[in-house]
């Protein structure tokens, strides 16, 4: 059985302003507030692992040791069948640059890498997300959530972020970056997650 949370403060271990108020929405019926590790000055840990349940335990049990708080930490990323699981964890990564983060880059390697691979279509994959909650003492909680779907070329839609020109979540027909992004945030593989943390820890 997943423990509890009884508080009524969350630390929540990002520097993403916008994933911030995200989950602060989330927890306003249950009378949290929450804090995020920028507000805190906390600094980002390096992810080290292997997998995205690994690299969030990272930085949610950094945070709940360095605050006495509990702590909400996530790591998501877009895993495609054809590639073995690629890019997975180093979703970002792959977008890396010496002037920051070029997701059309990362998107055009993608493809290079699917083209390579000479898989038949459709290429199947899941935008996957997993949260961890850690308390003080050690203890902690993972969720993982995932929406599956198929990558598609050439890109199409300029709503949301990272991938989501190139992926298409089953049950629709339009890509993540041609989606109202309400309805995106709806069936996201990141609300898969929370409503499992909720149900888990709330409900």
């Amino acid at each position: 059985m997943t423990r509890r949370f009884t508080g009524d403060k969350l630390l929540v271990a990002t520097h993403n302003a916008g994933k911030l108020e995200e989950i602060a929405a989330l927890l306003a019926p249950f009378s949290v507030s929450v804090v995020g590790a920028a507000e805190l000055n906390l600094p980002e840990p390096e992810e080290t692992e292997t997998t995205f349940a690994g690299n969030a335990r990272i930085k949610a049990h950094a945070a709940a040791r360095a605050t006495g708080l509990p702590a909400l930490a996530d790591d998501s990323g877009l895993a495609v069948d054809a590639l073995n699981g690629a890019p997975g964890v180093y979703t970002a990564d792959w977008a890396e640059t010496p002037k920051g983060r070029d997701f059309t880059m990362a998107m055009e390697r993608l493809h290079r890498a699917l083209l390579d691979s000479a898989a038949p279509q459709p290429h199947r994959a899941q935008f996957c997300c997993t949260l961890v909650l850690a308390w003080p003492d050690g203890t902690d909680a993972v969720f993982a959530g995932e929406m599956p779907g198929r990558v598609v070329w050439p890109m199409r839609g300029d709503q949301g972020h990272g991938y989501d020109p190139i992926f298409i979540p089953d049950g629709h027909d339009i890509t993540f970056g041609e989606m109202d992004r309400w309805e995106k945030n709806r069936i996201s593989h990141r609300a898969d997650a929370f409503a499992k943390f909720v149900a888990g820890c709330f409900g």
